[in-house]
């Protein structure tokens, strides 16, 4: 019995050190979430699109309010290209 104990809780710390290893911190989502609005916006650009890419971090506090910030930003762009790619289409 005590083996089967120290084998599932070394299973459970390989696998708590695998997720923190790969868990992607606050930081690292604002910045892909940044960079996503960006390319975007390049992409926008190069479409011929006049594109405001700016955000307005105030107010948002927390990773998560900042991360939910550039993914309205990035909405709004992602609907600008689907209506730029449509009028090219036809």
């Amino acid at each position: 019995m005590k083996t089967i104990t120290k084998v599932t809780l070394a299973l459970l710390t390989a696998s708590a050190m695998t997720t923190a290893a790969f868990a992607e911190t606050g930081i690292e989502r604002v910045q892909s979430a940044k960079g996503s609005v960006e390319a975007l916006g390049v992409t926008l650009e190069n479409m011929g699109a006049n594109v405001d890419t700016s955000v307005d971090l105030n107010g948002a506090y927390t990773f998560e309010q900042k991360t939910a910030v550039y993914n309205v930003k990035h909405a709004e762009l992602q609907n600008q290209f689907d209506a730029l790619h449509a009028q090219s289409a036809e």
